[in-house]
């Protein structure tokens, strides 16, 4: 008999969740079923594979910075815009390691889903991006930029990876503002 409230919604986000507490590469369906008080098999007729759950969790992490992002640069351009996603992309990151992790992997070209989110969220960088002035290809280049200086100072903040007595923030805030002035320049 299903247990109760068990879905592929609900196994996605104790997934995501689990993630958050172990890291994303440790899920596996064995923790996971222990989690949700069901047996490893249960979780298979809702989510087909380790591959499926961690696809899962991938895209509602994608949905969630997305949002995170959008709210903060909401009516904002420019310098005011990159700062502003800078700072949601990092508290998001910091509350949700796991899932932050789970957002590297670009989409499969057949994934429909995770590809509408991904766009979603590149286009809340693009638009900030146009109060710079870029467009087209320069922005896309620049928005590359942007999430690669974004995701991999969060990466290694989450893994204890900064271990100078200097305050991380501030470290931050100079990455931010050196993007916002090599983006001025551009």
């Amino acid at each position: 008999m299903p247990r109760p409230g068990l879905n592929r919604a609900a196994i996605i986000s104790a997934g995501a969740a689990l993630a958050d507490e172990i890291g994303f590469p440790n899920v596996t369906m064995g923790l996971l079923a222990e989690r949700v008080g069901v047996r490893t098999p249960s979780l298979y007729k809702h989510v087909d594979s380790l591959e499926a759950l961690r696809h899962g969790i991938s895209v509602q992490a994608m949905r969630e910075l997305r949002d995170a992002v959008a709210g903060a640069v909401s009516g904002r351009s420019g310098p005011d815009a990159v700062r502003a996603i800078a700072g949601a992309h990092r508290q998001w990151a910091l509350d949700h390691p796991g899932r932050h992790a789970a957002t590297v992997r670009a989409p499969a070209t057949d994934d429909e889903e995770g590809r509408r989110v991904v766009g979603e969220a590149m286009q809340v960088f693009l638009n900030a991006l146009n109060g710079f002035g870029l467009h087209g290809a320069q922005a896309v280049d620049a928005a590359r930029v942007l999430r690669s200086a974004l995701h991999g100072f969060v990466s290694l903040e989450c893994a204890g990876g900064f271990g100078l007595p200097r305050e991380v923030a501030r470290s931050y805030r100079f990455l931010v503002d050196t993007l916002v002035e090599g983006l001025r320049a551009a």
